[in-house]
């Protein structure tokens, strides 16, 4: 009786972590909802930002951009709302120095591809910020294709710093499940 008075406890405790564990791990295995935003044959995946200090005048924008078509088309330009301007750029590692180069003639995206724009890479640099970006707070904006045309599009916002995207911001005004999709093809 006495072991059993100390193995009970033991026991529901260790029950308790492998629900936990199974749990999380069901958790881990799904997949975020994905927003997406459509014009023509480009297809721009889960927008984000970074939030930004106070005093910053710049920030960076990244996504996922998917080319559906046959022919090639170019990112060449865009907004956010609380920029004065957006730049395309490249960040790339040259003689062992990382360098950033605004990419004047915008990003090409092939026929088939998905171009992913992210921290250290291809990215939109945000240009003249008005205000500061703020955790959680998404903000309008759109981007500019030579084929695909003005795609209104809308930047989640993740914390200072953050290489990717959190799960809890990667949705569309915080609902759960596949979030639709936006045709902007007849803008």
């Amino acid at each position: 009786m006495k072991l059993f008075r100390t193995l009970a406890p033991l026991c529901a405790a260790a029950s308790l972590c492998a629900i936990g564990a199974l749990t999380s791990s069901a958790a881990a295995q799904e997949k975020p909802p994905v927003a997406q935003y459509k014009a023509g044959d480009i297809v721009i995946s889960t927008p984000w930002a970074r939030a930004t200090p106070k005093s910053a005048k710049v920030a960076g924008g990244y996504m996922k951009i998917t080319n559906t078509g046959k022919q090639s088309d170019r990112l060449t330009g865009g907004s956010f709302l609380l920029s004065g301007h957006i730049e395309i750029h490249e960040m790339a590692v040259s003689d062992g120095v990382m360098r950033m180069r605004h990419l004047p003639k915008g990003l090409e995206i092939k026929p088939g591809e998905t171009v992913e724009l992210r921290p250290g890479g291809y990215h939109v640099m945000f240009m003249q910020l008005r205000e500061p970006v703020m955790l959680g707070q998404p903000v309008k904006g759109t981007l500019v294709f030579e084929m695909a045309g003005t795609v209104e599009i809308e930047y989640a916002i993740a914390p200072i710093g953050a290489r990717s995207l959190p799960h809890a911001q990667n949705h569309d005004n915080h609902q759960h499940g596949k979030l639709p999709e936006r045709d902007h093809s007849n803008h």
